[in-house]
């Protein structure tokens, strides 16, 4: 086994999988650097025929309790979402298999994340959410990417309240693959991991390709719309900034509806 260390992320290479530890204690909030270390390492795995699954995973507390909150003040809000949508990005257009293993908080730009793997295994005591909207913000890749995997109705109602849901419900709605408990996950995992080291990993890759050829000229299309309306209208309104201002200084938010 092949380990490899960032100040963020650790990245684990055994046969043809490629397990990526988001490490950002306690929470794995992914800041910008972490962002940038996903997309160099993606980047730099997508280009080894030898690995034909990657998948991602936290720890006991947390997947990924979302993307920092202060990034997403307008000053800095640029930067940060080209930087995370290009990790989406990354793992969207893969030719691997994207597995993302669940436990604790998988929350706003952790649950975008999670969402777009091939293949989302979640402890069922998991806590998920799309929390952006009692920020005054909205998930850009949620919003493209959930009315196709849950609906639009189910996917309407996550983003515009904002509610928390269990790993169960993840699975009852479409959002992930199986939940187990939190003991029984990595089992689980390596079940997966071995039935897919027995398969061709041309055949899985085109196969995939095959798969999300249509939905993938959708999400990218969606997605930069997403972005647009992000950033050139949402987030220079004072409501996006009395949002992230008030969660800094834990208070409840004064909406003024500007």
């Amino acid at each position: 086994m092949a380990t490899a260390a960032t100040s963020r992320i650790e990245v684990r290479v055994a046969a043809s999988v490629a397990r990526i530890i988001l490490n950002n204690p306690p929470l794995n909030v992914i800041d910008l650097r972490m962002a940038r270390e996903l997309q160099q390492t993606l980047t730099e795995l997508e280009s080894r025929p030898d690995i034909s699954v990657i998948f991602f995973e936290g720890d006991a507390h947390a997947f990924s309790a979302g993307v920092d909150i202060k990034a997403h003040l307008s000053e800095q809000i640029h930067e940060m979402l080209a930087s995370f949508h290009a990790v989406i990005r990354a793992i969207v257009t893969s030719r691997k298999v994207t597995i993302a293993a669940v436990c604790g908080a998988c929350l706003g730009g952790g649950a975008e994340l999670a969402a777009v793997c091939d293949i989302v295994y979640t402890a069922r005591d998991a806590t998920w959410g799309f929390p952006e909207i009692k920020l005054g913000c909205f998930p850009p890749v949620g919003a493209v990417a959930l009315p196709a995997l849950v609906g639009q109705k189910r996917a309407t109602e996550l983003i515009l309240t904002g509610r928390q849901f269990s790993g169960d419900e993840a699975v009852a709605i479409g959002l992930a693959n199986r939940s187990a408990s939190a003991e029984e996950l990595e089992s689980v995992l390596q079940e997966t991991l071995n039935e897919l080291r027995q398969l061709s990993p041309v055949a899985l890759s085109h196969a995939k390709h095959a798969m999300y050829a249509w939905d993938a000229i959708h999400f990218d299309k969606g997605l930069a719309r997403a972005e647009k309306i992000y950033l050139e209208e949402l987030s220079s309104t004072a409501d996006a900034r009395e949002g992230i201002i008030a969660f800094l200084e834990k208070r409840e938010p004064k909406w003024t509806g500007k």
